[in-house]
């Protein structure tokens, strides 16, 4: 028996996504009358025929957007996340986040569920330790998908990848502490086996080489415990490191309380520098000197390029870097900013 053709037959020969195609035949106001014209075109050539009582029986799933998030407790996801989620939804677009918990288990199980309950994209800040199932079950489903904020799945044609420059962030840190003259410098935190580590300590790798200053790594979580562990090894051990880059504020922030604990002044003898710039980074004391990644604004810039991708059938480029900037605070010039 010939196999009828399906929603996805009319996308391979219209050049579009599949979810657009979904969006012509609900006749979505968000597509383009060209784009229609095409779709119209793709379904006559193929022969497809559009079952609308069927469709409306999963009509509630169209424009629903899946979003999954490898750690929700950490600030800087999450305010990306409601970023985007608030942009999507004011273009009428319902979102559905699930949060790992970096484990490839549950980000293969939680991607299967949206995949099964229609959702018409992905934007995926992905879990390490994926074998390529999950992105292969997307590929499946000729579903457009994205990694944010970290790239895992090497097939950027397929899925593009955008996240912050995070090569250009740790070199604007590591000339700003150079600028005092300091005996030594670390780079702190991020586990030693992932990408998004190495992305963000290639910087201070190239700056430091420029100087012939020999680079420090001290590898653990990203998290404030380990923040306050390396603060005191770095005192106890290390009495000749002055100053730090951290992998992310979380670390900063807990190596601002093993400080503390130890009675050293931050900004004074100890110069440091986190990377993200969460709200605390500000409220705390010292303020902790950053790098500002706009999380909120690439939030938004993702929604757009999805629904571009979405409502046009335009792919986004396979790798976006976004601008970073330097935050001068009290931790690395304390006393000496306006």
């Amino acid at each position: 028996m010939e196999r009828r053709p399906t929603i996805i037959d009319v996308a391979r020969v219209a050049g579009i996504s599949k979810s657009t195609v979904s969006l012509v035949l609900q006749n979505s106001p968000l597509v383009k009358e060209e784009t229609r014209l095409l779709v119209r075109e793709a379904m006559d050539k193929v022969g497809y025929v559009y079952n609308r009582a069927a469709a409306n029986l999963r009509s509630s799933n169209v424009g629903l957007i899946g979003l999954v998030i490898n750690d929700l407790r950490n600030p800087f996801f999450t305010e990306f996340a409601t970023s985007l989620q608030m942009a999507l939804s004011a273009r009428g677009y319902a979102t559905v986040v699930a949060n790992t918990d970096e484990d490839p288990v549950v980000q293969a199980q939680v991607v299967g569920a949206m995949i099964e309950h229609g959702v018409s994209a992905l934007v995926i800040s992905p879990a390490y330790g994926d074998d390529g199932g999950t992105f292969d079950a997307i590929a499946r489903g000729a579903i457009p998908a994205m990694q944010v904020l970290r790239k895992v799945d090497p097939r950027v044609e397929q899925f593009p990848f955008a996240a912050p420059d995070y090569r250009q962030g740790s070199q604007l840190a590591a000339r700003h502490i150079l600028s005092f003259s300091p005996r030594r410098i670390a780079f702190v935190g991020g586990l030693a086996d992932r990408a998004v580590t190495r992305e963000r300590m290639i910087g201070y790798f190239d700056i430091l080489a420029e100087t012939g200053m020999e680079p420090f790594v001290l590898s653990g979580r990203a998290s404030r415990s380990f923040g306050r562990e390396a603060a005191e090894e770095l005192v106890l051990r290390h009495p000749d490191i002055d100053a730090a880059i951290c992998f992310n504020d979380l670390v900063a922030l807990g190596m601002l309380s093993g400080f503390a604990r130890l009675n050293r002044k931050v900004g004074e003898d100890f110069r440091m520098i986190g990377f993200d710039d969460i709200e605390e980074c500000s409220q705390v004391f010292p303020a902790l000197s950053t790098i500002h990644c706009g999380i909120a604004e690439f939030g938004r810039s993702v929604a757009a390029t999805i629904l571009v991708w979405l409502e046009e059938g335009r792919r986004p480029d396979p790798e976006t870097l976004t601008a970073v900037e330097l935050v001068i605070r009290d931790t690395s010039d304390l006393g000496d900013t306006p």
